[in-house]
């Protein structure tokens, strides 16, 4: 069940979020209805959880740095289901507060690069191992996502696509690559 902020923000994020920003949005058949799953892809700028709010049908729990936690957005971050991850640590307390949320079949969203990738070098930052752990963990699928373009305003110059579902065994290191690889694949324009 969403929270309460969430179902009163969400229809305003969406019909904004349309009307400002036009995104292409492709592969909408991947999203499941009725199951929870760990999105997870590429970060591009701050208005990509805002786009997945905006797509996305049931409430998105977003692992977000603890720093947002804090002065005027703390509420909003709070409301919308965030859970708070220490950056400095291997924060193992965000990864089980990840866990029972997943257990308790609602979605994760995560950016496996841990932070916007500002680097005009690489496709993608390497990718931190928690998504495809709690994942695994939880036998939960992820569903990966892609995010090209830019955020122009009146511009549909934005696209996000949602990659097949994909299950995870147990060899971590391999999955947390193939992920990566996958998503930096379709980043390039290739099937």
């Amino acid at each position: 069940m969403d929270t309460l902020f969430y179902r009163i923000i969400r229809p305003i994020i969406k019909v904004l979020f349309k009307v400002l920003f036009h995104p292409t949005i492709k592969g909408v058949e991947n999203i499941a209805k009725n199951e929870n799953y760990v999105l997870a892809g590429n970060h591009t700028k701050w208005l990509d959880p805002i786009m997945l709010i905006a797509i996305i049908p049931k409430q998105v729990h977003f692992l977000a740095k603890d720093s947002l936690f804090k002065g005027i957005i703390k509420p909003i971050v709070k409301g919308v289901g965030a859970i708070p991850v220490n950056r400095k640590i291997h924060d193992h307390q965000a990864l089980e507060s990840a866990i029972d949320t997943l257990k308790e079949k609602k979605v994760i969203g995560i950016f496996p690069e841990g932070t916007i990738n500002r680097e005009k070098k690489t496709k993608t930052l390497p990718f931190k191992i928690g998504a495809v752990k709690m994942a695994y963990e939880t036998n939960t699928k992820i569903i990966p996502f892609v995010i090209t373009g830019e955020y122009k305003i009146f511009s549909s110059s934005v696209t996000i696509e949602f990659l097949k579902p994909r299950n995870i065994s147990k060899d971590l290191e391999k999955e947390n690559q193939s992920l990566r690889e996958a998503i930096e694949k379709r980043i390039g324009g290739e099937k």
